[in-house]
């Protein structure tokens, strides 16, 4: 195995009623855990969304309300999932993108604390793109030298994630082997919230990376004008990025 672990890494992949990680919900969930010695735990579960799945959605992933009508909430599987994911490290193709800011907010909005801050976080697609340009489609052809077969199931996306991930390790020796490397690596720039409305800069602020105030300190914006606070938490936003914008007007009101 090219990669090093000091804890096990779960490689996942999520299919979901839409892209929107607000309003949209997981219909299937598929987990590779990569424990340190090598040996792989595969858990695939398709999940009742509790809302209708979009044609658009069903005509990608080939799921339909009928293939999940059976199906448990996630409310019903999130404590067994926080179990599995206990102590792990995180890998995937647009996960810090998607799949993570999706997943967290599934937890949050069953009520199920799950620690996500003291996690790493390999995005496979950031190092393809910039290494290569392509789709995890071709990245599969490019790296593994094989055809994707049943694309867009969420466990042979994840699978096919993790071969090529130790197919670029074993390719570029600039990466890294380490999780924390290839973390670093992956990375776009320091988001704070995985959803990435709010970055930080080189001072180490929390910034808006979005709307009028794109670029601002997010706790001098508060400052000046208390009400965009509030606008914040009665908008369209994820839980979680929610959750940072109140834990610095906290901070704030602290000193």
């Amino acid at each position: 195995m090219n990669l090093k672990l000091k804890r096990p890494i779960i490689f996942f992949d999520l299919e979901t009623t839409g892209v929107d990680t607000a309003k949209d919900r997981i219909v299937e969930i598929s987990m590779v855990k990569i424990l340190v010695d090598g040996t792989k735990q595969v858990k695939t579960r398709r999940i009742n969304p509790e809302m209708p799945i979009p044609a658009e959605a069903t005509a990608v992933h080939g799921i339909t309300d009928e293939d999940v009508k059976d199906e448990p909430t996630f409310k019903q599987i999130a404590k067994s999932l926080a179990q599995f994911i206990e102590g792990c490290d995180f890998g995937g193709f647009n996960s810090n993108r998607f799949d993570l800011p999706m997943l967290v907010e599934e937890f949050m909005r069953v009520g199920v604390d799950v620690d996500f801050k003291r996690r790493k976080y390999i995005d496979v697609q950031n190092i393809f793109h910039k290494k290569e340009q392509r789709t995890l489609v071709a990245a599969y052809k490019f790296y593994c030298d094989k055809d994707l077969e049943n694309a867009h199931s969420a466990e042979a996306d994840t699978m096919a994630t993790y071969e090529v991930l130790e197919a670029q390790i074993e390719r570029y020796g600039d990466i890294g082997t380490t999780v924390e490397e290839l973390e670093a690596f992956s990375k776009h720039n320091d988001v704070v919230d995985f959803a990435g409305r709010i970055a930080l800069n080189d001072k180490g602020e929390e910034i808006f990376t979005f709307g009028k105030y794109k670029g601002r300190s997010v706790a001098e914006i508060f400052a000046v004008e208390p009400s965009y606070y509030n606008w914040l938490m009665n908008g369209d936003f994820p839980q979680y990025t929610k959750k940072i914008f109140t834990e610095i007007r906290l901070r704030q009101t602290q000193k």
